[in-house]
């Protein structure tokens, strides 16, 4: 039988355990994976604490990459032995094998390692919508963009540099400003001693920034606003240190005409036309060189709980994995 990590109560870490499960055979279009590795990222912790609600008990994860095991009634596009990611649900990725709607799947192309794959999907696709589609940025510009040393930050930091964008990063320590930089930031601001509105106001000359790239939420809220120029966006996508509490919105006007939006994910990449197109740009620019994911931290598929305690301390840089 399969294993895999479930939760039957929400709760800290603790809650996760391993179990056995039949996965069953493949229905019509569906898609059995075996998986080979799996991403590790905010959005499990937020589910697992029951900030974002699930049915329980229920798995968790949605990003992995791994081989495709047999094909249900109905898909042509995939077949056995092909290489496969998959970031956008249903929820489940924590296991060593499972099923998967076909069109939630991308095949993998040569020279991407199913590492690599698993370490880049939902945050690389993050990025992508970001920078390319909830505000697309153009060269010259500069931007902010918080916990630039994080999963999404370091994928951030070269996507930025690529399309010749200024990246004013924050971080917590010197070490995560040092590795902010080394993948392409241009400006760091160490937040746990610096104020970060007065940094992005020197480096813009007392401008401000056209854009706010935030996950952090209720520790940079409001602050994050005071950061834009007049007509500024402010995009809210995570909540890591807790969710932004209800404000007015006279407080967009009086800040300079701001706007606000908090996109996911799941929205922009709803089609899998959608979801393949960004997952093309994802993999011509990690092809090319311009953008390097990297698992900085990987644990056993059974020590989910470890990887979800070392996440939500802050402890991790750049993308972690499980391993089945």
């Amino acid at each position: 039988m399969a294993q895999a990590i479930r939760f039957h109560r929400t709760g800290g870490p603790e809650v996760l355990t391993l179990e056995s499960v039949d996965v069953g055979k493949p229905g019509r279009g569906q898609v059995l994976v075996r998986n080979t590795a799996i991403g590790v990222n905010f959005i499990d912790t937020y589910q697992r604490s029951g900030l974002y609600a699930l049915s329980l008990p229920s798995g968790l994860g949605t990003e992995a990459a791994g081989v495709v095991e047999a094909v249900g009634e109905g898909v042509d596009a995939l077949k056995p032995g092909d290489r496969v990611a998959s970031c956008t649900g249903p929820v489940g990725a924590y296991s060593t094998e499972r099923i998967v709607p076909a069109d939630k799947l991308v095949k993998l192309p040569d020279g991407i390692d199913d590492r690599t794959a698993a370490a880049m999907m939902l945050k690389g696709l993050t990025v992508q919508y970001l920078f390319r589609q909830t505000y697309r940025l153009e060269a010259g510009q500069t931007i902010l963009f918080h916990a630039a040393a994080g999963g999404v930050g370091l994928i951030a930091c070269q996507w930025a540099k690529a399309l010749g964008v200024t990246m004013i990063g924050t971080v917590g320590s010197d070490a995560k400003a040092e590795l902010a930089r080394q993948y392409g930031c241009a400006h760091t601001i160490v937040y746990t001693r610096e104020n970060f509105v007065e940094r992005v106001k020197e480096i813009t000359g007392g401008k401000g920034v056209p854009v706010v790239y935030d996950s952090i939420g209720k520790d940079t809220f409001p602050a994050s606003l005071d950061c834009l120029s007049p007509r500024g966006l402010f995009v809210s996508f995570g909540a890591s240190s807790g969710a932004i509490p209800a404000f007015n919105i006279l407080m967009l006007s009086q800040k300079g005409s701001l706007y606000a939006t908090r996109p996911t994910l799941f929205n922009y990449a709803s089609s899998h036309e959608a979801l393949t197109a960004m997952a093309n740009e994802l993999y011509d620019l990690v092809k090319a060189g311009k953008i390097k994911p990297d698992a900085r931290q990987t644990f056993p598929l059974r020590d989910a709980a470890e990887a979800h305690r070392a996440l939500e301390s802050r402890k991790t840089t750049g993308a972690t994995l499980l391993l089945p």
